[in-house]
């Protein structure tokens, strides 16, 4: 059974390995008639009670398949939390209390709850966190009932490093893996100290990190990894942790030279994340149940050996962060 870690200031008790809902949008290629359940249902059988998705995940279609699943199958233990502040309605600079207030208002709808156990930020312009009234707007329907914690998800550590300083932040979204270790350096004590929970969401690269794809490999049309594959439609780092695909290819091959004996890429990635205590849950996503259960069996696994994490974060230095693009 997967392992549980608090959330921060939420107090709640989640799953390691949680469960990421972006590709329940459809935004990962089209879903066959019966797949969202299916997901649901194998993220239940393998303990992975958090679950993350986002009110622009197929307009709407994520929080809707959770919504009505976690009613069908209600779990106690389950954490459901969701985002807001991508939809035209709001962004890139039409960021009001009202239409935030709608938007969490319509999360609640789709996902069928009273108050949504936590709303974060998602990736919202810089700018606009400064500006700091959304936080207080967050605050407020803390307050009103309407959402039990917020956080914020972003894209940077000096945006991630802004929240915990001027924010009262619950929880923090952030890249991190072996293609992008950055947070590691200062921003994970810091949450640490803060107790802002970490949630790691690209933990394995846009796939990168599976070990399975070639520079041959070829993405739906409606799939990120096709269209922002060099950031065409929105942040680079949201695909494939700003590495150009094929020499992310040539380095995940490389990374192989480390693997432990008996463990595949995606394994060491995985367990490389949950070795770093600040780290409260790192939602993966999956296309099918089989997946979900050998991203659950990694909570199992012993420790990477300090040798080794310092292997790996040379590796990042020197042969990885010079590829990425984008800010860090």
């Amino acid at each position: 059974m997967v392992k549980q870690r608090f959330l921060g200031k939420t107090g709640f008790s989640v799953s390691e390995i949680g469960l990421g809902c972006w590709q329940l949008g459809g935004d990962w290629g089209a879903l066959k008639s019966g797949q969202a359940e299916d997901i649901l249902s194998a993220a239940q059988e393998s303990g992975v009670t958090f679950w993350d998705t986002a009110d622009v995940y197929g307009a709407g279609d994520s929080e809707v398949y959770i919504g009505k699943f976690n009613q069908q199958h209600p779990n106690p233990d389950r954490v459901i939390v969701t985002k807001a502040g991508r939809t035209a309605e709001l962004y890139p600079d039409h960021y009001q209390r009202d239409r935030l207030k709608t938007a969490i208002e319509q999360s609640r709808e789709r996902l069928q709850v009273d108050a949504l156990d936590l709303l974060q930020l998602h990736c919202i312009p810089f700018d606009e966190l400064k500006r700091g009234d959304v936080f207080e707007w967050l605050q407020e329907f803390q307050q009103e009932g309407l959402i039990k914690y917020y956080g914020a998800s972003v894209e940077t550590v000096e945006e991630a490093l802004y929240c915990i300083n001027h924010a009262n932040v619950a929880t923090l979204q952030i890249i991190f893996n072996l293609f992008r270790q950055d947070p590691n350096q200062e921003l994970l004590t810091h949450a640490q100290d803060a107790n802002v929970g970490i949630i790691v969401r690209l933990g394995l690269a846009s796939g990168l990190l599976s070990g399975k794809m070639s520079a041959n490999t070829v993405f739906p049309t409606e799939d990120h990894r096709n269209f922002n594959k060099d950031g065409e439609a929105f942040n680079v780092g949201e695909t494939f942790s700003g590495l150009p695909f094929n020499k992310g290819v040539e380095l995940a091959e490389e990374l192989k030279q480390f693997l432990p004996e008996n463990m595949t890429l995606a394994q060491m990635a995985l367990r490389w994340l949950l070795d770093h205590p600040a780290v409260s849950s790192v939602i993966t996503g999956a296309s099918r149940g089989e997946q979900i259960r050998a991203n659950a069996e990694v909570s199992s696994l012993p420790p990477l050996g300090d040798d080794l994490h310092q292997k790996l974060a040379e590796f990042y230095q020197t042969q990885v962060r010079p590829h990425v693009r984008g800010s860090i």
